[in-house]
């Protein structure tokens, strides 16, 4: 064999080339990557095992100035991951932040949450009981719905939150945050009062607490689900 000199630059494309075929889309010089106890080794939200998973590391690895889709062109404040008890029985979902959250960083803290905090207390628990997180992590402009696109760049985070978790139930809140789990177009009228398989849990949808800032005849129902 006839050795030949080394070509870092080439070597440097062909790393980069085989990183994007696994899907990295870019790189990150934040020093958290370089403190990690584990090579990082992708920024693809799949990229890690389960073993050893935990919400600070999912939290590292979605980055505080996530741009993986094109709600960071929008003027956002802050990433709103989630929060509450890491080892919750019940999980409640919700589609994606407002203005409140994004001013803050935490999720249902506007009028919203503070329904949705009146809700947890009228089954007897408090929000530091529970956890709270939505598939989106950042407020899309003018409180919009989240478009599929959106939707489906963020939600793995939110999969990855619910497997390290490990929540007896699950509640999804409105329309949104419950097709986007169901994988479903049918309204949320149709799908409330019913129970779902889902991840090792039990998925209740019912509707989303701005909802019954509006209609609040339908409080009834979500206090029944």
């Amino acid at each position: 064999l006839v050795s030949r000199p080394v070509n870092h630059r080439d070597q440097l494309v062909e790393h980069l080339t085989f990183a994007s075929e696994l899907g990295v889309t870019g790189v990150s010089r934040d020093p958290a990557w370089r403190q990690r106890s584990e090579p990082v080794l992708s920024s693809h939200p799949l990229a890690f095992a389960a073993s050893g998973e935990t919400l600070d590391r999912i939290r590292i690895d979605l980055g505080p100035d996530c741009s993986r889709c094109k709600l960071h062109t929008f003027g956002h404040r802050q990433v709103v991951f989630g929060a509450g008890n890491p080892n919750a029985d019940l999980l409640f979902v919700g589609e994606a932040p407002g203005a409140d959250e994004d001013e803050q960083g935490i999720p249902f803290v506007g009028r919203a949450g503070q329904l949705l905090t009146k809700i947890i207390e009228a089954i007897a628990l408090k929000r530091d009981d529970v956890y709270i997180a939505n598939v989106i992590k950042c407020r899309p402009p003018n409180n919009r719905n989240p478009e599929p696109d959106e939707v489906e760049t963020c939600e793995p985070f939110l999969f990855r939150q619910i497997d390290v978790i490990k929540p007896k139930v699950i509640v999804t809140l409105g329309k949104f945050a419950t097709q986007s789990l169901l994988r479903t177009l049918d309204p949320i009228s149709r799908l409330r009062g019913r129970v779902f398989e889902y991840r090792g849990a039990k998925l209740i949808p019912t509707f989303h607490p701005a909802y019954l800032l509006r209609n609040p005849s339908s409080k009834r129902e979500v206090w029944e689900d």
